[in-house]
């Protein structure tokens, strides 16, 4: 199985060689990894022409987009821009965050999945983050059928039926409703645990805070999922300020008339998804 790697990067001077050597160290190496420099400050370019001088799998791709890292906008702009330096001869498609460490056999194991099922678009492990004590535990995603955005894998049919990465906050949860309405599955292994060096969101900004509410607005949710969602997510964060902001990010959407990720038949089959997995979860 032949796949390449995107990984865009910003600051990660404290992360990213521990990234780049799980990545030299996989049973099942990359064609290729664009090591996407962002408009970085620190001595992550350094750390990258390192690494891309001893190593011919990375090349190094500068671009200069916000000196804000928020979710969505800045991670795929970056991402977008490295697959675009590639060609289509590959199996599947990574896109990588540069602040994890992988297993050794994560890539061998992901390509094994995608071979054994030809409808398998997306693929994952799960992440795995310390706790005060220095313990890796498990970092509980709102859906064990969910693939984190830090270690996604798509084959190469699914990559192209979903029109690639949206460029919004969002991106990671509607890649994986578009995939299935395209008739692909979705599969995570917990055999595959990748353990991420720093926590999730530490980095955003506090204008981040409402997008969550956006996204839900532009994936067609409507307003009474997005307000039980919203209600499960406060749950999980434990925190009521979580899920005032989502109400008020999509009602700012609204009043907006903000652009929508998908089109009226694809928002259709994401809310009847959605109620679906609701009423199941309901009467479990």
């Amino acid at each position: 199985m032949d796949y390449y790697i995107v990984i865009p990067i910003h600051n990660e001077e404290a992360y990213l060689e521990s990234t780049l050597n799980s990545i030299l160290g996989q049973t099942l190496l990359p064609k290729k990894v664009i090591l996407v420099n962002d408009n970085s400050t620190d001595s992550t370019e350094t750390i990258i022409n390192s690494f891309s001088s001893k190593h011919s799998i990375f090349q190094k791709l500068n671009i200069i987009s916000t000196t804000q890292h928020m979710p969505g906008s800045k991670v795929i702009n970056a991402f977008n821009k490295g697959f675009n330096v590639l060609d289509e001869n590959f199996d599947f498609i990574v896109k990588l965050d540069a602040d994890i460490i992988l297993p050794k056999n994560y890539f061998e194991v992901i390509g094994s999945h995608l071979k054994k099922e030809p409808k398998l678009g997306i693929c994952g492990g799960f992440i795995y983050e310390q706790n005060d004590c220095g313990e890796w535990i498990l970092n509980h995603p709102m859906d064990k059928d969910h693939v984190r955005g830090a270690i996604k894998a798509y084959s190469n049919a699914c990559f192209n039926a979903i029109g690639g990465l949206k460029n919004a906050m969002g991106w990671d949860t509607v890649d994986e409703l578009l995939a299935k309405y395209h008739g692909f599955l979705i599969q995570t292994d917990l055999t595959l645990k990748v353990k991420h060096l720093r926590p999730t969101g530490k980095a955003y900004n506090k204008k981040a805070k409402r997008l969550q509410g956006k996204a839900m607005y532009s994936m067609r949710y409507g307003f009474l999922i997005t307000f039980i969602a919203s209600i499960k997510m406060a749950a999980k964060n434990k925190s009521i300020k979580s899920f005032w902001n989502n109400i008020i990010g999509f009602m700012n959407a609204a009043y907006n008339n903000a652009p929508y990720l998908v089109n009226e038949v694809e928002g259709k089959f994401i809310r009847q998804l959605r109620w679906k997995n609701i009423m199941r979860k309901l009467y479990a």
